[in-house]
C-alpha cells in the first residue's frame, strides 16, 4: 500500500512549480526586451527630432475621382519627388481614402517642400512663337487662342512669351538627371531622356526652333510645369534646321548650381500627379525644440519615477522596493515594445510613457492592499499566502481598470491625428506592459522574497503585515459617509455648475487644430512684449493676430490661414522687434481639417462614454455602469469648464488628456464597485447604502496611494516638460483629483439613489446610522472578512 504525501508538501511543490514558471516567463520577457532595445532603436517623431510634416488631400477632377487607387498612385509620384530632394529617412504614407502624410526630418523650410510636393506636375513642351507684344493682354490672348492651344506665359526672367500648342507632355519623358559636366566645363546640367514617341517629337520641335537665328526668342523651347515656364533653353547653334536633336536624349545647360539643377531634374522627371492635391496641414518643428523636449521629458520621467518609488517604498517597505525594481523592468519592456512594433515616439507619446509609470503603480497598490487585508483576516497568516491571495483577489479589478484605459487609448489611435495618435499607441503599450510588470515580475520578486527565512521571521519589513495607518484610522472612526447621499450629489452638482459656467461665460479657446489657421512660434534674441508685437502685426496687415508669450521669452503668433509669403511678412515684423529671430515651430491647419477634427473630437468623447458604459454594464450591471459613466460626464464638464475659466487652449493634446482622464478616473469607480459586488455576494440582506459605505472605507487607502503615484508623475511633467505638455499635465492633475472625488462622492451616492428608487427603500441608510458607535454591517470591530474564495486554503 502506497503512503500518501502530506497535503502541505504537495502545496509547497505546487507553489514552487508556479513560481519557477513565472520566473522563467519573466526572464524570457526581459531577455527579449534587452535584445530588442539594443538592436532596434525607437523612431522619434518630428516633434522630437525636428523637421516638417505635410498632410496633403487629393481632390477629384471632372475626369478622375480621388479614390484610394488614385491616392496610391499619387503616393508613388510624390515618393520619387521626395527622393530627389535628398531628404534623409523621409516617410510618405496614405492615410484614409484620400490623404497623404509626408514627414521630412531635418527640413526647416516647408515652403520649398510644399511647392515641390503640391504641384500637379502637368509638364508640357512648347515651341516659342516670339515675345508677346502686349504682355498685359497675355491672359486675354491665352483665352482667345485656347482653341489652337497658343498661350502667353512669362519666362524665368519675367519676359512674356507666346507659346505654340504643346508638342510633348510629361508622358513622353522617360527620366531626367542633374549632372556635373566637368569635362566640357559646362558645370551643372540637366539631362532629359525621352520615350520612343517623345524622341521624334522632341527632334521635330528643336528642328523647327533651329531654323531661327541664334539669340532669337523663336530659337527657344519652353518647358512648362503647371502653367509656369520652368526652363526655356536656346537650341544650340550646332543643331541644324529641320534635323533637330535626335537620339532620344538632350542636355539643358545654364548657370545652374547643384540645388537648381537637381530641382529642375526633379520637376521634369517627377511625372504628373493623377489628381490635384491640397495642403491641409503643415507642421515644422525646430531641431533645438525637439532636443529640449526630449531632455525635459527624460528629466520628468527620472524625477517622477524616483518620487513615486520613494513613496511606495515608504508605504510598502520591502514590497515597495521590489515594486520599484518591477517599475524599472516596465520601462525596459515598454521601450522594447515601442521599438518592436515600429511605433513613432512623439512628444505626447513621451508624456504617455511617463504617465504609464504612475499607472503601473496602480496594479501593485491593489495587490498589496488586498494582501494586507488577507494578512489581517487570518489567525496564523503567512506573508507568502497573503500575497498569493492578494494577487488572486485583485486580478479582476486590475483587468477591468486597465481595459477601460485601453478603450481610451484605442479611441485616441483611431480618431486622433498627428502626434496625439502616438500618445494613444504609447499609452496602450504602457498599460499592457504595466500588467506584465505587476502580475508577473512583481509577483515573482515578492513571492521569492516572502519565502526567505529572514523575511518570514520579520514580517514587519514586508510592509503588508499591517493594514496601514489610513485603514486603521477609518476602521477606528468608522464614519457613515453615505448616510445622506443626496447632499454629496448636491455638492457635486454645485461644483459642476460653477466650473461648467466658464464654458458659457468665457467660452472655449479652441486651438488651431479645431479652428484651422496658422501658429508660428519664434525664439528672439531680445524679449518682445506681446502688446508691441500685436501692434506691429496690425500695422503689417494682420489686425486679428493673437500674440502670446511662451516658454523662456519665446513668442507665439496665431492667425487665420496664411500663405507662405504672408508668414514671411509676420516673421519680418517680429524680427524688427526682437532682433535675430528663429522660427522654432510652424503649424498650418486648413479650415476643412479643423472642422473634421472638431467633429472627430465630439465623436471620440461620445464613444468613450458609451464604451465605458457598455463595458461596465456587462462586467458589473447597468446600475453600476450608469453611475460610473455619470460621474465621468461630471468629470468632463468640470475639466473643460476649468480650462475655459483659465483660458487654456482646447486642442488635440487636451483631447488626449480628456480621454485619458475618462479611462483613468473610471479605475477608481471600477475598484469601488468591484468591492461592492464582492460584499453583495457575501451579505445579500445588508442594506445597499451600508455595503457601499463599507466598500468606500475598504478601498480608500488604495485610492489615496494610487492617486499619489499619479500626482507625483504628473507634477514632474507639469514643472519640467514642454509648454504644451504643461497644459496636458495640468489637465490630468485636475482630472485625477476630480475623478478620485467623483468615484466616492458622485458615483457611489448616485448608485445608492438609483438602487433605492428601484427597491423603494430609503430606511436602510437612516435611523441607526447616525452615531459613530452604532453597529454597521461589515465595519464593526471585527477585521475585514475574507470572501468565500479567500476562506479556502490559498496555494
Amino acid at each position: 500500500m502506497k503512503r500518501s504525501r502530506p497535503p502541505s508538501r504537495t502545496r509547497s511543490r505546487s507553489r514552487s512549480r508556479s513560481l519557477n514558471v513565472r520566473a522563467l516567463l519573466a526572464l524570457a520577457v526581459l531577455a527579449a526586451s534587452v535584445a530588442i532595445a539594443l538592436t532596434m532603436p525607437v523612431r522619434l517623431g518630428l516633434d522630437l527630432r525636428g523637421g516638417t510634416q505635410i498632410v496633403l488631400e487629393t481632390k477629384s477632377t471632372e475626369t478622375t475621382k480621388a479614390d484610394r487607387e488614385a491616392t496610391d498612385r499619387t503616393v508613388e509620384v510624390l515618393r520619387g519627388r521626395i527622393d530627389a530632394l535628398g531628404v534623409a529617412e523621409p516617410t510618405i504614407v496614405r492615410s484614409g481614402e484620400n490623404r497623404v502624410v509626408v514627414e521630412l526630418p531635418g527640413v526647416q523650410d516647408p515652403k520649398k517642400a510644399a511647392d515641390v510636393l503640391g504641384r500637379t506636375a502637368q509638364l508640357t513642351v512648347h515651341s516659342v512663337l516670339g515675345p508677346a507684344e502686349n504682355p498685359a493682354d497675355g491672359a486675354d490672348s491665352k483665352n482667345e487662342a485656347a482653341e489652337d492651344g497658343e498661350r502667353v506665359l512669362p519666362d524665368e526672367s519675367g519676359q512674356s512669351l507666346r507659346l505654340k500648342a504643346a508638342t510633348l507632355t510629361g508622358q513622353d519623358v522617360k527620366g531626367a538627371d542633374a549632372r556635373f559636366d566637368q569635362q566640357n566645363g559646362a558645370g551643372w546640367t540637366v539631362t532629359v531622356d525621352f520615350k520612343d514617341s517623345g524622341s521624334d517629337r522632341w527632334a521635330q520641335v528643336t528642328g523647327e526652333a533651329a531654323c531661327n537665328p541664334a539669340g532669337d526668342p523663336k530659337r527657344r523651347v519652353a518647358i512648362v510645369l503647371d502653367d509656369k515656364i520652368i526652363s526655356s533653353p536656346q537650341v544650340d547653334p550646332s543643331v541644324s534646321c529641320g534635323a533637330g536633336i535626335t537620339g532620344g536624349s538632350t542636355q539643358i545647360t545654364g548657370s545652374f548650381d547643384d540645388a537648381e539643377a537637381r530641382e529642375l531634374a526633379l520637376l521634369i522627371k517627377g511625372g504628373a500627379l493623377p489628381v490635384p492635391v491640397e495642403t491641409i496641414e503643415q507642421r515644422t518643428i525646430g531641431a533645438t525644440l525637439g532636443d529640449e523636449a526630449i531632455n525635459a521629458g527624460a528629466w520628468a520621467a527620472v524625477i517622477g519615477t524616483a518620487l513615486t518609488a520613494l513613496f511606495i517604498i515608504v508605504v510598502y517597505r520591502l514590497m515597495g522596493a521590489l515594486a520599484t525594481v518591477a517599475l524599472l523592468c516596465y520601462g525596459l519592456i515598454s521601450y522594447a515594445a515601442l521599438a518592436a512594433v515600429g511605433a513613432t515616439l512623439t512628444l505626447p507619446g513621451l508624456a504617455g510613457f511617463v504617465l504609464a509609470i504612475g499607472m503601473a503603480v496602480d496594479a501593485n497598490v491593489l495587490v498589496f492592499e488586498r494582501a494586507r487585508e488577507e494578512q489581517a483576516a487570518r489567525t496564523r497568516p503567512s506573508t507568502r499566502s497573503a500575497l498569493t491571495a492578494g494577487f488572486r483577489s485583485a486580478f479582476s479589478a486590475i483587468a477591468d481598470s486597465n481595459i477601460t484605459t485601453l478603450i481610451a487609448a484605442a479611441l485616441l489611435f483611431f480618431l486622433a491625428s498627428g502626434p496625439v495618435k502616438g500618445f494613444g499607441v504609447t499609452l496602450g503599450i504602457g498599460v499592457l506592459a504595466s500588467m506584465v510588470s505587476a502580475l508577473v515580475i512583481t509577483r515573482v520578486l515578492a513571492e521569492f522574497a516572502a519565502s526567505r527565512p529572514a523575511v518570514f521571521r520579520r514580517p514587519g519589513i514586508t510592509g503588508i503585515s499591517t493594514t496601514g495607518p489610513v485603514r486603521d484610522a477609518l476602521l477606528r472612526r468608522n464614519p457613515f459617509l453615505m448616510s445622506r447621499p443626496r447632499r454629496w450629489l448636491a455638492a457635486s452638482l454645485i461644483v459642476m455648475v460653477v466650473a461648467g459656467s466658464g464654458i458659457l461665460v468665457r467660452g472655449l479657446n479652441f486651438g488651431i487644430e479645431f479652428t484651422g489657421g496658422r501658429l508660428i512660434e519664434y525664439s528672439t534674441a531680445n524679449q518682445v512684449d506681446p502688446d508691441r508685437a500685436r501692434d506691429a502685426l496690425a500695422d503689417a496687415g494682420f489686425p486679428r493676430a493673437v500674440v502670446q508669450s511662451s516658454g523662456d521669452g519665446d513668442l507665439t503668433v496665431r492667425t487665420e490661414e496664411l500663405t507662405d509669403d504672408e508668414a514671411a511678412t509676420v516673421t519680418k515684423a517680429v524680427a524688427e522687434l526682437g532682433g535675430e529671430t528663429e522660427k522654432v515651430r510652424d503649424e498650418l491647419i486648413g479650415p476643412s481639417l479643423g472642422e473634421e477634427l472638431r467633429r472627430d473630437a465630439l465623436i471620440a468623447l461620445g464613444l468613450a462614454l458609451a464604451a465605458q458604459l457598455a463595458y461596465l454594464a456587462v462586467r458589473f450591471r447597468l446600475l453600476f455602469g450608469t453611475a460610473a459613466v455619470s460621474a465621468l460626464a461630471h468629470d468632463v464638464v468640470i475639466l473643460v469648464g476649468v480650462f475655459a475659466w483659465l483660458g487654456k487652449p482646447i486642442d488635440g493634446v487636451f483631447l488626449a488628456a480628456l480621454l485619458t482622464v475618462i479611462g483613468y478616473s473610471v479605475n477608481d469607480s471600477v475598484v469601488l464597485f468591484d468591492r461592492v459586488r464582492e460584499l453583495l455576494g457575501k451579505e445579500r440582506k445588508a442594506p445597499f447604502g451600508r455595503l457601499t459605505n463599507d466598500a468606500i472605507l475598504q478601498t480608500l487607502p488604495r485610492t489615496v496611494n494610487t492617486g499619489m503615484g499619479a500626482v507625483l508623475i504628473l507634477a514632474s511633467l507639469a514643472v519640467l516638460a514642454d509648454d504644451s505638455l504643461t497644459d496636458f499635465a495640468l489637465a490630468l492633475l485636475i482630472g485625477v483629483g476630480v475623478g478620485t472625488y467623483s468615484s466616492v462622492f458622485t458615483a457611489s451616492p448616485l448608485a445608492i439613489e438609483m438602487h433605492d428608487r428601484g427597491t423603494g427603500s430609503r430606511s436602510a441608510r437612516r435611523g441607526d446610522g447616525k452615531g459613530r458607535g452604532a453597529e454597521r454591517a461589515g465595519t464593526t470591530d471585527k477585521q475585514v472578512p475574507a470572501s468565500r474564495a479567500e476562506r479556502q486554503e490559498v496555494l
